[in-house]
C-alpha cells in the first residue's frame, strides 16, 4: 500500500495528477465538497457567536467511508484541492471530517497540472489557511442568513416558493434597472450623409460629420452638391499602434468566449475546468494578469520560433483591481508550444482562444499609419470627411484581436487611393440615410460578468453560479427575441438628380439577451422598498471587500457577520409586520358590454390578465401573459386579445381542432390528443393546416418511439424514453432489465416484470425493475459510529470529539416507523467550533 494519500475535487484532475506521482502516492477524489451547512433549519447558531452547524452530504457517504479507511493504512494526507477559498475550504471540511492529525497532513497549492508543479508543490506543502477558509465560510454564512431570512418575507408578500440571494438579487437589479432604462427611452431620428468620390479611377467612403435633424434639411444639402466641384482640402497622415490585451481572468475569459464563440458563462467554466484539470491551462478562477517568469519564457521561445525576434516584446501586466484575490497567475496554457489540442471540439476552441490571446499579450504593438482627409465643395461649407488606415506592421495582430460589445459601431475605415492637397475629386453618389437613437443595450451573460466586475461585486467563482442561479428561479429569463419592422428614409443624389426612397428595416431584434420576468422585477421593487441596503450596490461591494479583509487576516468573520446582521434582522422584522402585499397588480380599463375591471397581477403561476374581480362576479376570466408581455407595459387592446383563446380552427377527421395555451406553453388539441406548438408557432394566429401539420408531427413522433406493440394491449408497449428504453405498462413506467432486448420481450415477461415491481406512486422518472419498497430514505452519514443525533443546544465539545473520531462509518439502516416521526434522527449535525 502507498504511503501517501493525496485528495483532490475531481475524478479528472485525480487522474492527471496520479501518472505524475510515484508508486508511494495514491490519488482520490472527494467529488467537490463533502460538508455544508445543514439543509433543515437557518444552520447558523446566531446566538452563538454564528457557529455554523455542518452536515456531510449524505450523497458522500460512500466517498467519505473510502477515504476514511485509505487513511488508516498511510503515512501522509496530502489536502490538493484548489488554491482558491473556495478550495481551501474543501480541504478544511476534509480535515475535520476525516478526523485528520494536523503532523500527519499536508496542504499543497499549485496553479497547474504539470509535473513541474506538482513536484514542486509536494516539497513546499504548508498548513490550511484559516484565514481563506474563514472567509469562504463567511460568505456561505452570510448568504445563508439572508436567503433564510428574506425568503420566507418573499412568500408571505409576493408569492410562495420564492427566495433571495445577496448577489444574485443585484444582479437581477442591474437587468430591471436597464429594462426599464430602455423603456424610458425616446429613440430620435436623424439623417446621415454617406458619399463616394472617384480618383483616378479609384473610389473610395467619404462621410458628412454633420448630423441633419429633418429630411428638408438633408434634401437641402444635397441640392447644394449638384453640380457642386470637390477637392482635398487637407490631408493628415498620423501615425499609431495597436497594443495587446492582457492575457484572460475568468472575467475577460468568459466575455471574450460569449463575444466570439457564442458560449454561455457557465459553458465557458466548464471547459475551462476540463482544460485545466487535463494539465492544459492554468488555473481558471483568477482575477491576476500576471505571468510567470517561468511562463514569459515560454511564450518567448514559441514567439521567436514561430514568427521572428521582431514579433516578440517582454510585457508583464499588473492587475488594476486593488481586491484581487490571492496571487494567483493569468489564465494561459501550460504549453506555449501548443496551439491546438485534441478532443472536444469545444474544449479545442476555448483552449486556441486562451493559447491566442496568452501569446498575443508577448507580442510587439501593432504600427499603424492613420490617415484623414477633408474634402470641400465650392458650393456649400460643410466638409466631408475620409479616414483610412494602413498596417505597417502587424505585430500581435497577427494572432489575435479582442472584440468589442459595442453593437452600434458603424465605422468603417477603409484603404484611400493616394491623395494630395488640391486634388479635384468626381462626385459619384451621395445619400441621406435617416437613422435612428438606440437604447441602451441590453445585458449579455458576458456584459452582466463585465459590470459586476466593474463595480467590485463579486469574485471569479462567483459570476458563473449568480448569472445561472437568477435564471433558474425564474427571475430572468436569456433568449432571443424578434425584431419589429420600421421605415426609414433615404435620400439619394446620382447623375445630378435626388431620389426619394422609403425603404424598411428589422431593428429591436435581440440574440442571447438578459430579460427580467415580471416576478423578477415584483421581487425586485419589493426588495429595493424594504431592503435597499442589501440591495445598494455600494454596500455589496463594500462586503465583498469585508471578505477579502477576512481572507488576508485583517478582520474577524464573526464581527463582520454580527454588524451586519443585527440591522438586517431588525428590518427583516418590520418588512414582515408593517409591509404590504404586492401583486404587480395594474388595473387596464373595463371590459365592453360587462363592466368588468380588467386588470393584470401575478397569480399563482405567473403574470396573468383578468376579467372580473371577486366583487364583480363570482367567476373572473383569466388569461396568461404572452412571453413578451409584461404587467408594466401591456396594453388594453393586448390584454384582452389573451381571451380570444380558446380558437376553435375548424374540423379534423371529424373533430375540433382547438388552440390554446396551457400552463406549459401554447397547444394544439384533437379531441384527447395534445401536440405542443413550436416556438415560431403563434396561437393567436396559427391556421387551420399548421395545426394539423403538428397534430400529425406528433403522431409520427410516437410511432416512432414504439419499440413493441402488443395486439388486444393498447396499454402495454415497449418504447423509447429519453434515458434508454421502457416498457409502458397501463400507465406505469417500468424498467428493462439490462440482459434483456428490449424487442424480445414477450407479453408474460412483462406481466412477470409489472408483478415483481411494487405499484409505488411515481415522482418522476422510473420505477426500478425488481426495486423493493423501502420504509425511508438511507440516513445521512454519522460522524462516527458512537455518535449520537445532535440537537442545536448540545454541548459543543461533544460535536467536536464525533467530528475526530476516526472510526469506520456505516451507512445507517433504515428507521423504525416511530423513530421516523424524530427529525434529529435522520440527521448527525457537527457544529463547528
Amino acid at each position: 500500500m502507498a504511503k501517501n494519500l493525496v485528495i483532490v475535487e475531481s475524478p479528472a484532475k485525480a487522474k492527471t495528477i496520479e501518472g505524475y506521482l510515484g508508486k508511494d502516492f495514491v490519488v482520490k477524489s472527494s467529488y467537490g465538497h463533502v460538508r455544508d451547512l445543514v439543509k433543515s433549519g437557518m444552520g447558523v447558531n446566531v446566538d452563538k457567536n454564528f457557529d455554523p452547524v455542518y452536515e456531510v452530504s449524505p450523497e458522500k457517504v460512500d466517498v467519505i467511508n473510502e477515504l476514511r479507511r485509505i487513511v488508516k493504512k498511510v503515512d501522509t494526507v496530502w489536502l490538493a484541492t484548489d488554491e482558491d477559498r473556495e478550495g481551501e475550504a474543501i480541504s478544511w471540511h476534509l480535515f475535520e471530517t476525516l478526523g485528520l492529525e494536523e503532523d500527519a497532513t499536508r496542504r499543497i497549492v499549485f496553479h497547474e497540472i504539470t509535473k513541474k508543479a506538482i513536484t514542486n508543490a509536494i516539497a513546499n506543502p504548508r498548513k490550511i489557511d484559516r484565514n481563506l477558509v474563514d472567509a469562504q465560510q463567511a460568505r456561505r454564512i452570510l448568504d445563508r442568513l439572508v436567503g433564510f431570512e428574506l425568503s420566507p418575507v418573499l412568500w408571505k408578500k409576493v408569492r410562495p416558493q420564492l427566495s433571495a440571494g445577496r448577489v444574485q438579487s443585484v444582479a437581477v437589479r442591474l437587468i430591471v434597472e436597464r429594462e426599464r432604462e430602455i423603456d424610458k427611452f425616446e429613440i430620435t431620428s436623424a439623417f446621415r450623409v454617406i458619399a463616394f468620390f472617384d480618383d483616378k479611377g479609384k473610389t473610395f467612403r467619404a462621410e458628412l460629420p454633420k448630423r441633419f435633424a429633418t429630411e428638408a434639411e438633408a434634401q437641402q444639402f444635397l441640392e447644394q452638391c449638384i453640380g457642386a466641384q470637390f477637392s482635398v482640402k487637407n490631408l493628415e497622415v498620423k501615425p499609431g499602434k495597436r497594443t495587446p490585451s492582457a492575457p484572460f481572468t475568468t472575467s475577460t475569459l468568459q466575455q471574450e468566449a460569449s463575444r466570439k464563440l457564442g458560449y454561455s458563462v457557465a459553458q465557458t467554466m466548464v471547459l475551462a475546468q476540463r482544460l485545466y484539470e487535463s494539465g492544459k491551462i492554468t488555473y481558471m478562477r483568477t482575477d491576476s494578469v500576471n505571468l510567470s517568469e517561468d511562463a514569459l519564457g515560454m511564450a518567448r521561445d514559441a514567439i521567436n520560433r514561430s514568427y521572428g525576434e521582431r514579433y516578440h516584446f517582454r510585457r508583464q501586466y499588473k492587475t488594476k483591481t486593488a481586491s484581487a484575490q490571492e496571487a494567483h497567475e493569468a489564465i494561459r496554457p501550460t504549453d506555449f508550444t501548443m496551439e491546438n489540442v485534441e478532443g472536444d471540439p469545444r474544449e479545442q476552441r476555448l483552449y486556441n482562444l486562451i493559447w491566442k490571446r496568452a501569446i498575443a499579450s508577448q507580442m510587439s504593438d501593432a504600427i499603424l499609419e492613420k490617415t484623414v482627409v477633408t474634402i470641400a465643395s465650392n458650393k456649400t461649407n460643410e466638409e466631408f470627411t475620409a479616414t483610412g488606415e494602413v498596417i505597417k506592421f502587424d505585430g500581435f495582430l497577427k494572432v489575435y484581436m479582442e472584440s468589442t460589445d459595442d453593437e452600434n459601431n458603424d465605422d468603417q475605415e477603409g484603404i484611400l487611393p493616394p491623395l494630395a492637397v488640391g486634388d479635384d475629386l468626381r462626385l459619384i453618389e451621395a445619400s441621406a440615410t435617416q437613422r435612428f437613437t438606440h437604447p441602451p443595450a441590453r445585458y449579455t451573460e458576458a456584459s452582466l460578468v463585465k459590470k459586476l466586475e466593474e463595480l467590485g461585486i463579486g469574485r471569479p467563482s462567483t459570476y458563473a453560479p449568480t448569472i445561472s442561479t437568477v435564471q433558474k428561479r425564474g427571475y430572468v429569463v436569456k433568449e432571443e427575441r424578434q425584431g419589429k419592422e420600421r421605415a426609414y428614409r433615404v435620400l439619394t443624389l446620382k447623375d445630378e438628380r435626388i431620389s426619394p426612397e422609403t425603404k424598411t428595416e428589422i431593428t429591436g431584434a435581440e440574440k442571447n439577451k438578459l430579460f427580467p420576468t415580471d416576478i423578477g422585477m415584483l421581487v425586485n421593487d419589493f426588495l429595493v422598498a424594504n431592503f435597499s441596503e442589501v440591495l445598494d450596490y455600494g454596500f455589496t461591494a463594500y462586503v465583498e471587500r469585508e471578505f477579502d479583509d477576512i481572507a488576508n487576516g485583517e478582520l474577524k468573520w464573526q464581527k463582520m457577520l454580527k454588524e451586519f446582521y443585527g440591522p438586517f434582522h431588525k428590518t427583516v422584522q418590520v418588512t414582515e409586520k408593517e409591509s404590504e402585499r404586492v401583486t404587480g397588480e395594474r388595473i387596464l380599463g373595463k371590459e365592453a358590454g360587462t363592466g368588468h375591471t380588467v386588470l393584470v397581477r401575478v397569480g399563482r403561476f405567473g403574470p396573468m390578465a383578468q376579467i372580473g374581480t371577486g366583487e364583480e362576479t363570482e367567476k373572473p376570466r383569466y388569461a396568461k401573459l404572452r412571453n413578451d408581455q409584461r404587467l408594466d407595459t401591456i396594453t388594453f387592446e393586448e390584454a384582452m386579445d389573451l381571451f380570444k383563446l380558446p380558437r376553435n380552427l375548424g374540423q379534423y377527421e371529424g373533430q375540433d381542432v382547438i388552440v390554446s395555451i396551457g400552463r406549459f406553453g401554447p397547444y394544439v388539441r384533437l379531441g384527447d390528443f395534445f401536440a405542443s406548438m413550436k416556438k415560431e408557432d403563434d396561437p393567436y394566429t396559427v391556421l387551420l393546416d399548421r395545426a394539423i401539420e403538428l397534430i400529425e408531427e406528433k403522431r409520427q413522433a410516437q410511432r416512432d418511439r414504439i419499440i413493441r406493440a402488443f395486439d388486444g394491449e393498447p396499454e402495454i408497449q415497449i418504447l423509447k424514453g429519453r434515458w434508454g428504453p421502457f416498457i409502458s405498462y397501463k400507465g406505469r413506467n417500468l424498467r428493462i432489465p439490462k440482459d434483456r432486448e428490449p424487442a424480445s420481450l414477450t407479453l408474460e415477461e412483462i406481466h412477470a416484470i409489472a408483478e415483481a415491481t411494487p405499484d409505488v406512486p411515481r415522482k418522476g422518472g422510473f420505477r426500478r425493475f425488481g426495486a423493493k419498497k423501502t420504509a425511508e430514505k438511507e440516513a445521512p452519514l454519522k460522524k462516527a459510529t458512537a455518535a449520537k443525533p445532535v440537537a442545536r443546544k448540545a454541548k459543543a465539545p461533544a460535536k467536536k470529539a464525533a467530528v475526530k473520531k476516526a472510526a469506520p462509518v456505516k451507512k445507517a439502516a433504515a428507521p423504525k416507523k416511530a423513530a421516523a416521526k424524530k427529525a434529529p434522527a435522520k440527521k448527525a449535525a457537527v457544529k463547528k467550533k
